[in-house]
């Protein structure tokens, strides 16, 4: 897959895209779907398939005050785009300038310099370029004059019985409410945090039940406090069942600025001190709760390092 950051130049000198555009935070499997159409109608006009996207949420700099949390990183992002076996990925600078181009200018530049796009394949509800005045009907207009079509394809729907697509928003509501079961289910993987692990308090290490502190990025959404059972990923290739702690620690501080994330690998001796790690959340166990002594709380700990082996040990 190749990563195109200069819009000035044609990006296929001589062929045509298909394309589709947007922030694809998380690319779960609304946008999947979205992207395999595009690859199928690159397939059949012999064109080359591209996804136009951002190098940070555009809600950052247009209302940062309510900009949502991100539920992939920009290297993960790029590693689930690249698996979706597109031929590029077209990453466009967003800021103040970027906000305020007009979509007639935005589609000259990008699309029709730099990609000679042939075929644009977006949700129904897609919006776009300064005030996000954009929209399918003025591509289609745009399209006329420059020689490409617009196919708005129906977003897809929620396989749990609720109402509404698939969608970032969807899933950062979930993970809200501590369901990483129906996070997973609209992401189509299981969801990760990636972080480099940090030195903490080593208390776990006290109660005896070592943990790795993972220092995720601040714009990073994450599930609700509580415990998980998950994997924990090395940057070696290795993978470990884990019981996952993400909270304030209530039975040992009052009033904690942060939550923490401390993974418990299961079987597990050595130093993973600095190295940079992925958290897999597979199941919630239980909330997070103040325990009146630490022989309660490490009786906790036994009983959901078992639920989190009888979970995942198969």
């Amino acid at each position: 897959m190749q990563i195109i950051n200069n819009h000035t130049v044609p990006a296929f000198p001589g062929e045509r895209t298909v394309i589709t555009i947007g922030a694809y935070d998380g690319v779960h499997l609304g946008h999947q779907a979205v992207i395999s159409h595009v690859r199928q109608r690159a397939l059949d006009l012999g064109a080359r398939s591209a996804v136009v996207t951002f190098d940070r949420h555009p809600a950052s700099i247009v209302r940062p005050e309510s900009a949502p949390l991100l539920l992939t990183g920009p290297e993960q992002k790029m590693e689930l785009l690249e698996a979706t076996g597109v031929d590029a990925v077209v990453v466009v600078p967003f800021d103040a300038e970027q906000a305020a181009e007009s979509p007639e200018s935005f589609v000259q530049r990008v699309l029709v310099e730099c990609l000679a796009t042939k075929v644009i394949v977006v949700g129904e509800d897609f919006h776009f370029g300064r005030h996000r005045d954009g929209n399918v009907n003025l591509l289609r207009k745009l399209g006329a004059e420059h020689d490409f079509e617009v196919e708005p394809l129906a977003l897809l729907p929620r396989v749990d019985g609720v109402d509404e697509p698939v969608s970032s928003t969807a899933i950062r509501r979930a993970l809200a409410g501590g369901d990483v079961t129906r996070a997973n289910e609209m992401l189509g993987r299981t969801f990760e945090a990636r972080g480099s692990v940090v030195t903490g308090d080593q208390r776990g290490r006290l109660l005896g039940f070592p943990t790795a502190n993972v220092e995720v990025p601040n714009s990073i959404s994450l599930p609700a406090d509580g415990v998980y059972a998950g994997w924990y990923e090395r940057a070696s290739g290795g993978s470990h069942v884990c019981a996952i702690n993400l909270g304030r620690r209530p039975t040992f501080y009052e009033h904690a600025d942060s939550s923490l994330l401390e993974a418990h690998l299961l079987d597990f001796e050595g130093d993973l001190y600095g190295e940079q790690a992925r958290v897999r959340f597979t199941h919630f166990l239980r909330s997070e709760r103040k325990f009146d002594g630490i022989e309660s709380l490490k009786e906790q700990l036994e009983l959901d390092i078992a639920h989190a082996r009888g979970l995942l040990s198969k």
